[in-house]
């Protein structure tokens, strides 16, 4: 994962959703934000300055658009991301 946000020159829309840990710390369930970022990574690095998250994106899962996806994969216009942190709990 890289220290750098990489920007994209056009801007993408996205619908983004947390829970549990990342819900809270984000002080909401979802929010719609626009985004030069180029991979997830990127995206999360951004979020995570944007909202002072604390869990590193290698303790989390990501999907697009309801399906699990890779932390390089370029978010596009319309989707809707959704970052899963641990479960915990029995």
């Amino acid at each position: 994962m890289a220290n750098a946000i990489l920007a994209r020159p056009d801007m993408a829309h996205l619908t983004l959703e947390y829970f549990a840990l990342l819900r809270d710390e984000a002080g909401c369930a979802c929010e719609e934000i626009e985004t030069a970022a180029l991979s997830l990574d990127a995206l999360y690095e951004e979020l995570k300055t944007r909202h002072n998250f604390t869990l590193p994106a290698s303790r989390l899962r990501v999907a697009v658009n309801a399906a699990f996806a890779r932390w390089d994969h370029s978010p596009t216009d319309g989707d809707h991301v959704v970052f899963i942190p641990p479960v915990s709990g029995g």
